[in-house]
């Protein structure tokens, strides 16, 4: 992937002076990159943070040392994997190396995984409807991929509230849905399918019916992942005023990331490589006219949100974890007042 990237930013190179580059690097903005920067690794530790948060309402002992190591290596799997696929499964072995049971460890993932979207798709609302009119009157066909983003993300999200609110009329809709499967497979495959289907249904039911009853745990993860989402889509703002470009509509830069976002998703390529610097340059040509910052905006851009999270990430695969206590926190609770009262 990194030798993907230095091609893809060879050629974005192409038509730039190495000069005039050079020369932009030079008179770069410090202070306004390293804020950039500071909140890529701020949407980690908040990561890091919701992790823990999650855990440690059933165990004790779960370090910010192990929670951290689970959004870095999500990154790396992330970036390297078609569609992100290979990041929930490496957040799982990651955690049960820490201890956590494997259920539990699906739990947690499955909980964070959807606030997140929720999230996601909250924010796409608002970047909508401040800068689709934009992007539709710049770009015409761009829009189409946003929109289509859009309603994956929205899918998702609609059924893990279908489970969430009506599971049996989920599971007899699945089933449905899964009979044409039948024609292709052998029953055998197409039994085991069903089941595991049904198994991850259920899982996921009980799993938010203890989740929903605690609303005070729910709204600090909601509001955490809030925080973690505006300081990530926040990044080209602070890239541009590193720049020199002090006069951007902050909420129009915010809004466009949000939807260059939405769009790398649609990207079969590992880490939407490709398409990710595409959908950045023709964005923000708008407001970058310079050639030749545009280029060293989109590179900086991509080497703080997909490259510093590749490393990070194995840097966090040779990181030994710690050992999270098995005993659950209700039972840890219940020593620690024995010991208090004698």
């Amino acid at each position: 992937m990194v030798l993907i990237g230095m091609g893809i930013f060879a050629y974005s190179l192409r038509n730039v002076a190495l000069t005039q580059l050079l020369h932009d690097l030079v008179h770069i903005n410090v202070w306004w990159l390293l804020v950039a920067i500071g909140c890529m690794v701020g949407y980690l530790l908040i990561e890091a943070r919701i992790v823990q948060v999650f855990v440690n309402d059933r165990l004790s002992g779960f370090t910010f040392k192990d929670a951290l190591r689970i959004p870095l290596i999500e990154q790396l799997f992330n970036g390297i994997t078609p569609f992100s696929s290979g990041g929930q499964p490496a957040q799982l072995v990651a955690m049960i190396q820490t201890g956590v049971d494997g259920g539990r460890a699906s739990s947690v993932l499955l909980m964070k995984f959807v606030v997140y979207q929720a999230m996601i798709v909250i924010n796409f609302l608002i970047a909508l409807a401040i800068g689709f009119q934009f992007l539709a009157a710049k770009l015409h066909y761009f829009a189409l991929f946003v929109v289509f983003g859009f309603l994956i993300h929205l899918v998702v999200i609609v059924g893990l509230l279908m489970i969430m609110f009506w599971h049996s009329f989920t599971k007899r809709l699945v089933n449905l849905c899964l009979k044409p499967a039948r024609w292709f497979v052998k029953p055998e495959r197409y039994e085991n399918w069903r089941i595991t289907l049904d198994e991850k249904i259920d899982s996921f039911y009980h799993e938010s019916v203890r989740i929903k009853s605690q609303w005070r745990l729910m709204l600090h993860v909601t509001l955490l992942t809030l925080g973690q989402l505006a300081i990530y889509y926040l990044i080209p703002y602070f890239i541009m005023l590193s720049l020199g470009y002090h006069h951007v509509n902050v909420l129009m830069v915010t809004a466009l990331h949000i939807l260059i976002v939405m769009v790398i998703s649609l990207f079969p390529i590992p880490g939407g490589a490709g398409g990710a610097e595409f959908s950045f340059e023709a964005l923000f040509a708008s407001y970058v006219t310079t050639r030749s910052k545009l280029v060293l905006a989109m590179i900086l851009w991509r080497v703080i949100t997909y490259y510093l999270g590749l490393f990070a990430g194995m840097w966090a695969i040779a990181l030994k974890p710690d050992k999270v206590s098995e005993e659950p926190r209700e039972n840890h609770r219940i020593l620690h007042r024995l010991r208090n009262k004698s």
